[in-house]
């Protein structure tokens, strides 16, 4: 092994960020990410001070043989976004079907001046 090169970053996947599409609905924002490969159980998301990032770890297909040309490389997903008070943190649900994560950003709910009525009585 060469100096310098620390044996867990040659261990760790490649990281690529994920495609995504984004919604603005009248209740929430809609953040569609593809990320191949990546099962339910290996996506995280965490929201820390307004930025949200998204992780999904993908397992490398086992070898079946000498690799003789590759265009496909598998790696791990990561992208991060920056919230604004427009959305409601307490309000974040996700989701993940074949490789898509779907998440809901609710928007909060506007506090709009009403009108008291007043009982006589």
């Amino acid at each position: 092994m060469q100096k310098g090169i620390n044996r867990e970053d040659m261990d760790r996947n490649p990281e690529f960020a994920p495609a995504v599409d984004i919604y603005d609905r009248e209740d929430e924002i809609v953040l569609v990410a593809d990320m191949p490969g990546v099962p339910a159980d290996a996506v995280d998301i965490d929201l820390d001070r307004g930025e949200l990032t998204i992780r999904g770890r993908v397992n490398p297909p086992p070898a079946s043989g000498q690799v003789v040309f590759q265009e496909y490389q598998t790696g791990d997903f990561v992208r991060t976004f920056t919230l604004t008070d427009d959305i409601d943190p307490n309000e974040i649900a996700a989701e993940m079907s074949n490789g898509v994560l779907k998440l809901h950003l609710k928007k909060p709910v506007e506090r709009k001046p009403r009108k008291i009525p007043v009982k006589a009585g």
